[in-house]
């Protein structure tokens, strides 16, 4: 291009030397810029080059990629179908399994202290009778009943419980009484899912107050009137469990027992010498106290329908017979009818009709009896915000009991519990009392603290 101009430049006449500059220098800036595209142009081509590299390599790692994931996805289902087959081999092997359950081997400290278990309750209990000269209020007794539980395996469970009680004397003897009673100790075998055999001293399913009522777990500070005419345990053994009825969760729930059962406290057969304890073997002093060779037998049958949350009924029928005296010609038999009713979580309803009967040398057939009901409404119900109301449970009960001998009871109680948290409860209710007992005279006031651990 400079030649160019320079040819332009030497046959044009009429341009001057300062026009000829200028047109040279603005050839050369020209030059200038070519070569810079030049340059620019090299470089854009290598960066080009290098842009198809790089797609070539993520097109390759995209490929290995979508390779990996096609091997991994067809490792996951035959890992999947391999879990399919184990899971399949395992019903079939619990299918054709013995039905029959396989008891745990050997248990090690660890295990022992995972298994072991403390419950229980105790109380503190002031009493003041009323009209009774010589019995002012004063503290009655305080009891402590710890309950052992043991879980020896998938099958063997065993459960004692144990009542240690200062009881105050007054005003008959001076000081106090401590006495420990075994309530009940039994061992456990779960023989299936609807079955359980229990042998040792049982609770007995004369009704439920015996497994479900005593203790802390009774809205009363006393038991019910009629249940003197019933023993609470047995040694002996037993069949229990319970059975579904339909899909709404009815429950058909059953025992069977036999036991030593009452027997007569000295050998006579007289009515007055009857023994709930069941007196057997061999007293303290070696004589023998009551070895006939045929034992009581007794059992329950309940129905308990549930029809929505925290709404449920229970019905049962119960009783036991068998010989009470020691020549064995005496029989000792009671039937015990009970219900409870669940209205909600602030309504409760229970009770029970109880019927005994025995024969003895002297007064002939005896047939003691009575019945008892009791109610509990929780004034969380009303709904109201005052301090301390929603703690409140109101309750009140109706027992009544004759034993047969002419000698008949009837109480009207009213009372309240104060739950101070779900397991310590203050309790307190005023007895109404009448009837010819010479010991059940004057109306008494209670209070109770209660403790459930």
């Amino acid at each position: 291009m400079l030649t160019i101009a320079l040819a332009l430049s030497s046959q044009g006449q009429n341009v001057s030397q300062e026009d000829f500059n200028a047109l040279k220098e603005t050839v050369n800036n020209l030059a200038h810029a070519v070569e810079n595209l030049e340059k620019t142009h090299a470089v854009d081509e290598q960066t080009h080059h290098k842009d198809i590299e790089v797609i070539q390599q993520l097109r390759q790692k995209l490929g290995e990629t979508q390779q990996t994931a096609v091997e991994a996805q067809k490792q996951a289902a035959e890992a999947q179908k391999q879990a399919g087959d184990a899971q399949k081999q395992a019903v079939e092997a619990a299918t054709a399994a013995p039905t029959k359950p396989i008891l745990a081997g050997p248990i090690d400290e660890a295990t022992v202290n995972h298994n072991f278990m403390i419950l229980g309750d105790a109380e503190f209990q002031f009493a003041k009778t009323f009209g009774q000269p010589g019995f002012p209020g004063a503290f009655l007794l305080a009891d402590f009943a710890p309950i052992f539980l043991y879980r020896g395996g998938d099958n063997v469970l065993f459960e004692a419980g144990f009542d240690f009680i200062l009881q105050n004397n007054a005003p008959a003897s001076p000081g106090a009484t401590t006495t420990v009673n075994l309530s009940f100790a039994q061992l456990d075998y779960l023989l299936n899912d609807y079955m359980t055999l229990a042998a040792g001293n049982l609770l007995l399913p004369l009704g439920t107050y015996s497994q479900r009522g005593a203790g802390w777990l009774n809205k009363f500070p006393d038991d019910p009137l009629p249940r003197d005419e019933l023993p609470g345990a047995g040694v002996g053994a037993q069949i229990l469990g319970a059975i579904p009825v339909g899909q709404e969760g009815k429950m058909l729930n059953y025992a069977v027992y036999g036991v030593n059962g009452p027997s007569s406290a000295d050998g006579t057969g007289n009515a007055s010498a009857l023994d709930l304890g069941g007196n057997v073997g061999l007293r303290t002093d070696n004589a023998v106290a009551n070895l006939h060779g045929n034992p009581s037998g007794g059992g329950r049958v309940g129905l308990f329908i549930p029809y929505k949350p925290h709404y449920d009924v229970e019905i049962g029928i119960s009783g036991q017979s068998g010989p009470w005296d020691n020549a064995g010609k005496h029989l000792w038999s009671a039937g015990v009818v009970d219900a409870s009713l669940h209205l909600g979580s602030y309504v409760e309803v229970k009770g029970e009709y109880i019927r005994s009967k025995y024969g003895s040398d002297d007064a002939g057939l005896v047939e003691p009896g009575g019945w008892w009901l009791q109610a509990g409404y929780k004034l969380a119900g009303l709904n109201l915000e005052f301090p301390g109301v929603n703690n409140i449970e109101l309750v009140g009960r109706y027992d009544t009991a004759h034993d047969g001998l002419g000698i008949k009871s009837q109480r009207y109680s009213v009372g309240y519990i104060y739950y101070l948290s779900n397991t310590l409860l203050f309790e307190g209710d005023y007895e109404f009392r009448e009837g010819n007992d010479p010991g059940f005279q004057g109306n008494e006031l209670i209070l109770q603290l209660s403790y459930g651990f």
